[in-house]
């Protein structure tokens, strides 16, 4: 790739300021596809200061300006949906499949919402004799992870672009090649010089001095809890705004009015989509409490059928996770399992059989586990499924919101019943008989799953600041 050991920094592909570099590593083979720049907070204040040089101007366009400007980045994103497909494969596992269908396409569903939410959004009201105006929040340090990487990244940078924000985008380092494209797009696409920066680099060197500069007036942050409270840290003494989407245990209520056959083998399937790493996957089953070997046994057959393997091979339901760090973190978090008394009914530790290489972790199943276990209580980000029984519906709800998490619940049964039970969970988002994502609907979380709201309409808010002016008249 032309551009990975530069950064995209006032309209210019530019030579960082030292000379550090990072492997990037494919990890269906374990070794490297190339290696990236690693900046520092000289580069970031390089970014940040054409992007600040930018506001003043970008800030001013026109609806129809900035309507024109996404729709010349959709043009250009949908060119190079393949491009950005294939490489997000290669660096972060994906299947493929998936990466066409769901991971690029992510992101330009992103894109197409934030246009489509812009041609009608109020960016003024009158209440009383004042007049309400909506205003870009100003400059934005954007901070993404590597899992579902383009879709984190577009949800920010749309609602970004269309708001006349100018912004600094750090991308994970462990799946940064898809930013860099992205970056092209955007180049390609005729955004303004400063509008859109890119600096590579890890949470120390980047991702701290753009959380703490004192000219971001706003950082968006998608990543683990433990990193969003590092970034709430380094901001608080600039008193900017930060939004964050954070980690995830989801509950998902199977209600005994449900068909377990037939849900179950759903959910499982898609708990373990991307490997199981997904903040909202539904990785807390509860089920009723009498019919747990039932549904452990459904569970057990639904991940035998998971096809784990080279994320080029047509047959492949999941690939890898993504790097040595999160492999090694899942072995310990599946042996607590074990340890603390939870049954595994299918998978466990080790690889699958045959895939030597590679970061390949066995879709496991945990029944018999009670909510007070490690792996109960803490993310996994993989293919790890935990059963848990509940009595009743006040238990299931009771069960559900004993967590320091609320970003996704889950629930399938009876509409009226689900209907109801959702109003009672604590969480940002819950889906009711396997009802997939909204991009209209606001995205974010309860608790330690994170504040503030992404997606549609919703993620506009991040973006504006509200000016009453007084005395407006008529």
């Amino acid at each position: 790739m032309e551009h990975v050991k530069q950064f995209y920094i006032g309209g210019q592909w530019v030579a960082p300021r030292t000379d550090k570099t990072i492997d990037v590593i494919n990890p269906a083979t374990e070794q490297p596809i190339t290696s990236i720049a690693m900046g520092g907070a000289e580069d970031v204040d390089a970014a940040v200061a054409a992007a600040r040089a930018a506001f003043e101007t970008f800030s001013q366009t026109s609806r129809q300006e900035r309507l024109d400007l996404l729709d010349s980045v959709i043009a250009v994103y949908s060119r190079r949906l393949d491009d950005l497909a294939d490489i997000i494969s290669q660096e972060m596992g994906a299947p493929l499949s998936l990466a066409q269908a769901a991971q690029a396409v992510a992101g330009l569903g992103h894109l197409g919402t934030a246009r489509a939410v812009l041609a009608d959004f109020e960016f003024e009201s009158r209440v009383g004799g004042s007049l309400v105006v909506r205003e870009p929040v100003g400059v934005c340090g954007l901070i993404t992870p590597w899992n579902w990487p383009l879709n984190q990244i577009a949800c920010k940078v749309a609602p970004a672009l269309a708001t006349g924000c100018t912004m600094v985008l750090k991308p994970s380092e462990v799946a940064p090649l898809n930013a860099v494209l992205f970056a092209e797009i955007l180049d390609e696409a005729g955004v303004p010089a400063g509008v859109f920066n890119l600096v590579n680099g890890d949470g120390l060197g980047v991702g701290a001095p753009l959380s703490a500069h004192p000219d971001i007036d706003m950082v968006s942050f998608t990543g683990s809890t433990r990193a969003g409270v590092e970034v709430a840290r380094a901001a608080a003494p600039t008193v900017k705004r930060v939004t964050q989407e954070l980690g995830g245990k989801s509950a998902n209520i199977i209600l005994d009015d449900a068909d377990l056959q037939t849900v179950i083998a759903r959910d499982m399937a898609n708990m373990c989509t991307n490997s199981g790493q997904s903040c909202n996957a539904p990785t807390r089953m509860l089920v009723p409490a009498a019919r747990m070997d039932e549904a452990a046994a459904i569970a057990a057959e639904a991940a035998r059928d998971i096809v784990v393997g080279d994320p080029r091979e047509a047959t492949t339901t999941i690939g890898p996770v993504v790097s040595a760090t999160q492999y090694s973190r899942i072995q310990q978090l599946i042996e607590k399992g074990i340890g603390e008394g939870a049954k595994v009914e299918v998978g466990g530790p080790g690889k699958p059989e045959g895939l030597d290489t590679g970061y390949y972790v066995r879709p496991t199943v945990f029944s018999h586990v009670s909510n007070d276990m490690t792996i109960a209580r803490e993310e996994i980000f993989g293919p790890v499924l935990v059963l848990i029984g509940y009595e009743d519906d006040d238990d299931a709800v009771r069960i559900a919101n004993d967590t320091v998490y609320g970003l996704s619940g889950y629930i399938s049964g009876g509409a009226d019943r689900a209907k109801a039970m959702a109003r009672r969970i604590r969480s940002g988002n819950v889906h009711l008989n396997g009802a997939g994502v909204d991009f209209n609907a606001p995205f974010g979380g309860y608790g330690h799953s994170g504040n503030g709201r992404e997606w549609g309409a919703f993620g506009f808010e991040e973006y504006l600041e509200t000016k009453a002016i007084l005395g407006y008249g008529d």
